[in-house]
This record gives structure tokens, sequence and C-alpha cells, in this order.
């Protein structure tokens, strides 16, 4: 495929952190690709929350499926927009390596923990899993991965962050644009979040058929579905309600972009990088009928007194998680502590707790509520 002038090109990359020799049979961003999907991290992704946990069912999304649909809808649009449809795919797969276990809940309980040394932000995670924690290289640590890769990764950052990470985060602090492959991954995440959670939420009984038609952009798909077929399933109904709004969003964004794009004289990726604002959008009535999606998800499903239950417990685990660990590094296994240790000799004790959390966030659902009890369980003696 003919890349666009705009497009990232690995000949033009700004390469890797440490220099290796070019791969053979495959393109930079490929390795990238093949890195990621080869690292604990992405396996750990399988057990870990979207919305629902791991135990509520295995139908439901998690981070790795996630992940994958986002993948998916990312590499259609960069064809047919002529971007690196290989460095879209690598920056989808690695969007999300630095969550931490029960979605948000988890990451709102460690940013609460880590208040008095930095916060806590699962993209700069995602960026320090792939640069430093990812540990299995004889020759560097994390995964070495491209510039652009790990531009796309951080997709937000506080300046304090950025100030910290070098040439990754020097865009936030002059206020530039990530490729364009970046900021189509960024929109691909939102579609691909928003009408998964809309079919997750429909399965477990959460939401209903009725109460989505308040939303426009369900119930104007809905009703042509209606109109089409008579006879259909539930599944059926729900499946394609869903995959046309899917296709409406990507169709719109597309169409849009182009329509950026074609105004502007771009001559190549450092032309979008210095424009103003993101390039990749959805037409003005897109993005209105999106928020009102994401709105309604916000106040109905993730606000759900049964989701909320499980995510108040979700809180309280990370957070006593984090207290027992940082109060007593000993707690840790041999690495960490180590770790933690040497963290605490070179930068205090705001180096102790991220490498505290740098354990906690890497765990999954599962493992978090066994080291919980492993700790806090009086019964469990070992």
């Amino acid at each position: 495929m003919t890349l666009a002038p705009y497009a990232a090109r690995e000949d033009r990359s700004r390469g890797r952190r440490h220099a290796e020799a070019p791969p053979q049979g495959r393109s930079e961003y490929q390795r990238d690709r093949d890195r990621i999907i080869h690292s604990a991290a992405f396996r750990r992704l399988e057990y870990k929350t979207q919305v629902f946990v791991s135990h509520e069912g295995d139908l439901y999304r998690n981070r790795l499926t996630h992940s994958l649909e986002v993948a998916q809808i990312t590499r259609s649009l960069a064809r047919g927009l002529h971007l690196n449809e290989d460095l879209a795919e690598t920056i989808a797969l690695a969007h999300d390596l630095g969550h931490t276990p029960f979605g948000h809940a988890g990451q709102d309980a460690l940013d609460d923990c880590l208040k008095a040394h930095g916060g806590f932000e699962h993209n700069a995670q995602s960026l320090r899993v792939v640069d430093e924690l990812e540990d299995k290289y004889a020759e560097f640590r994390g995964l070495n991965l491209t510039f652009e890769t790990r531009e796309g990764i951080l997709k937000h950052c506080s300046l304090s962050r950025a100030a910290t990470l070098g040439d990754v985060g020097e865009r936030f602090l002059s206020r530039h644009q990530p490729g364009l492959e970046a900021q189509l991954t960024n929109i691909a995440d939102q579609i691909a979040y928003n009408n998964h959670d809309v079919d997750d939420g429909l399965r477990a009984g959460l939401l209903s058929i009725e109460q989505m038609c308040e939303v426009p952009l369900f119930a104007r798909f809905h009703a042509e579905v209606t109109a089409r077929y008579t006879a259909l399933t539930p599944r059926q109904l729900r499946h394609e309600t869903i995959r046309r709004m899917i296709n409406a969003l990507v169709i719109d964004l597309h169409s849009e972009t182009t329509r950026r794009l074609a105004e502007q004289e771009l001559a190549d990726i450092d032309a979008v990088r210095s424009h103003g604002k993101p390039l990749v959008s959805f037409s003005a009535a897109m993005q209105r009928e999106n928020r009102d999606l994401k709105r309604y998800l916000s106040e109905q499903l993730y606000s759900h007194h049964q989701v909320y239950r499980v995510m108040h417990k979700a809180r309280r685990i990370v957070r006593e998680l984090f207290e027992a660990l940082h109060a007593d590094i000993r707690l840790l296994p041999p690495e960490f502590h180590a770790a933690a240790g040497a963290a605490a000799a070179t930068a205090g004790e705001t180096g102790q707790a991220r490498v505290v959390a740098d354990y906690v966030a890497g765990m999954t659902d599962r493992f978090a509520q066994d080291e919980h009890a492993r700790l806090y369980d009086l019964r469990q003696l070992r």
C-alpha cells in the first residue's frame, strides 16, 4: 500500500533508545508489535477487568479482547487513510499494558495512594512497562520500542510527568500533537469501548434495549434493524444494532478525517505534530452523538449499583495491597523487594512507592484478590 506523505515511515523513524541491527523479514514497527505480543504484560491483560470482573462470566470483554478490538478498528481505518497500518496496530495492542487490575477502579485507587508521589496514570505506566519493567533482553531494559510506538502509547500525560520523560514527553510541553497513527488509535479506543460496553451491559442485564433507545445513536440503528427484520432473537437484535453503530462511527471518522487532511498541506509527519489540534476526528454531529452515548453509559452502566459495589471492593483491595506493601517492603517478592530498596536509596520514599505501584499495577484481578487474602486473611498462613 502506498503511504500518504504524512504517514509514519520507518525510514524516517526517530529510532530506538538503544541502537539495534535492522530486523530481517519484517518492518521496524512489526518488530515492535511482535515484542508487545510476546510480553508478559500483554498476556496478563486477559485477566484484567474492562467493566466486568473476570469471575462474573467468560463472555465479557477483558483488557486483552478490548485491545484486539481496538487493533481491528485501527487497522481498517489506517489502511483506508493510507497511514502506517503496522504502527497503528502496534500502538493499539500496547495502549493498555500499564492498566491496573479492576479497570478504572483500580487505577483511581492507585492514583489516590500515590498522590504524594506524583500520582498514577495508566498511560504513563504503559510506557514504563515497555521502557523499563519488561526486563528479559540481554542488551537493554524494556522492549526498546521505536519512538513512534512510544509516542502513541503515551496518549495522555500531566505536564509534571512529561517533563521527566525526555523525548517522548516533549510534545506535551510544546503543545504538539502525536502522529496520525496515534491519534487514530485514541479514537478507535473510544469506538471499541463504548460499543462493547453497550454489548456487555445488555448481555449482563444491567441495561435494557428500552433504556438504550433513549440514546439517539442506538435508537437510530435499532429502528433500522427492527424495520428490516421482524423475528430476531435478543442476541441478533443486539448484535445487528451495535455493528451498525460501529460502522457508522468508523465511516464518519474516515470521512471527516479525510476532509480535514485534504484542507491541510502536510508534507510529512512533523507537519502533523506541529499542527495546533488533532486532525483525526468525528464530524460535529457524530461527536455529539458519541458524547451522548458515553455520558449515558457513565450514568446508567458504570454507576449501576451492581457494578459500583464490585468496584468499591476492588478499590479497597488495591488500596490495602499498596498500603501493606509500602509500609513493609519485606512483604514484596524478592525481585521487587530488591528494586524497592534500591529505589528508596536513590529516590527516597517516592522511589519505593513507585516500585510498589509497579507490582500492584501488574497484577491480574485474580492475583490481586489472592494476594490480598494472603496478606489480610489470618486463616491463610502461607
